[in-house]
């Protein structure tokens, strides 16, 4: 492709309108509305006790929905060529931000992690924009390494070295749940992108002990281990968060016990309305309930992954890993957090992406959707100027 055709490509994008993903849109929104309601339910006691207002979390979680789809909006309106153009600069904002939040006077020290960086009179929590940007990099590396990356392990190296790094300085805070979820999922991509499977499957075995050491080499993360295996040995300690997730959805049976009506929330069940709202759910909807909420999720991930094929079969390499890697992002944290709500994973203090009480998660899950919904766009636009180009097409 030359540069003329290029430039015409990029001109007849900018005059068409935009082209949005309705089906991206209304799965997002069903996500929200659903998260909203059960914040709302799981946070009404204790934001009454703690602040006189049953609706403290409901406002505040309204209002970063909407901010966060106020940015969502700004994002479909920049190419998504500027995210491959200053991948670089973005990697060096994100390993800014890990260490930044480290140090005294600037990180936020909340239940023992410093992860919380203050802005004002907000804590942004900067793993969450890092691990979008240090992604941006890899997909960018992809596609301008791609001959190195498929065919030397050098080439695998590099992208390594960086996530390793990120993991480690996530690992610092300590947010382990974070430094795993951003390994599987740059491995992923580098996977998909063509890294030879002998390497990947060395480097994953590499992560994979190192993680394991880690933990078993920690008293903290051990602690939390054997908690996660037999949480009924110490129901009134290590294992109370788990033990009341468990009763909650075990009471919660086919059709739950209704909404609102959860006993577990009213100072039982402590995070119910961040990482445990998973649970509150499953209490007042039951199976059902669940079901309905995983199969959202299920087919936002797969639309994440649709929109990447699209991407790759118009040409558009990083716009393709992109979409790819929100896709993966977003399944692995859901699958993550569902699994520590029902006790087959430890606890990893992640957040349930759009249904959870988190300001940080919130923003930059919508801000990423924005960024899905514009490589979307660009897609259909390159597949119209595609069909305009060609013989006979009108111009």
């Amino acid at each position: 492709m030359n540069t003329a055709t290029m430039s015409y490509g990029v001109r007849a994008r900018e005059r068409m309108p935009f082209a949005w993903d309705f089906v991206t849109l209304g799965l997002t929104a069903a996500l929200l509305l659903v998260g909203i309601v059960m914040v709302t339910s799981a946070s009404m006691s204790i934001a009454a006790k703690n602040f006189s207002d049953p609706f403290y979390f409901l406002e505040r979680q309204f209002i970063f929905a909407l901010a966060g789809l106020m940015l969502a909006w700004i994002m479909t309106r920049f190419p998504t060529e500027l995210w491959h153009k200053y991948s670089l600069v973005l990697v060096v904002v994100a390993l800014a931000l890990l260490v930044l939040v480290l140090i005294p006077g600037l990180g936020a020290r909340v239940n023992g992690a410093r992860r919380w960086l203050r802005i004002g009179i907000l804590n942004f929590q900067v793993s969450e924009l890092a691990k979008v940007l240090v992604l941006t990099w890899v997909c960018s590396y992809c596609v301008r390494k791609r001959t190195e990356l498929e065919t030397t392990l050098p080439g695998l190296l590099k992208p390594f070295g960086l996530l390793a790094l990120s993991g480690m300085l996530l690992l610092i805070e300590p947010d382990f749940g974070a430094a795993t979820v951003l390994l599987a999922t740059g491995f992923a991509v580098l996977f998909v992108a063509g890294a030879r499977l002998r390497y990947v499957f060395v480097l994953v075995s590499t992560a994979v002990v190192a993680f394991a050491l880690l933990a078993l080499t920690s008293p903290y993360r051990l602690k939390r281990l054997m908690i996660f295996l037999h949480p009924f040995d110490d129901p009134f300690n290590g294992g109370f968060q788990l033990t009341q997730s468990l009763i909650a959805i075990g009471r919660g049976s086919w059709f739950g016990v209704g909404l609102g009506s959860s006993v577990q929330k009213l100072f039982y069940l402590p995070e119910a309305h961040t990482d445990f709202v998973f649970a509150v759910l499953a209490e007042e909807l039951g199976l059902v309930g669940v079901i309905g909420v995983i199969a959202l999720f299920v087919a936002l991930v797969w639309r994440a992954f649709y929109i990447s094929r699209l991407a790759a079969q118009a040409g558009l390499r990083f716009q393709a890993y992109v979409a790819m890697a929100f896709g993966v992002w977003l399944g692995l944290q859901a699958i993550v957090n569902m699994g520590v709500n029902m006790g087959v994973l430890p606890t990893k203090g992640l957040t349930l992406p759009l249904l959870s009480y988190g300001r940080s998660s919130l923003l930059v899950s919508l801000v990423w959707l924005g960024v899905v919904l514009r490589i979307y766009h660009e897609v259909k636009c390159s597949s119209r100027s595609a069909i305009m180009r060609m013989p006979g097409g009108t111009r």
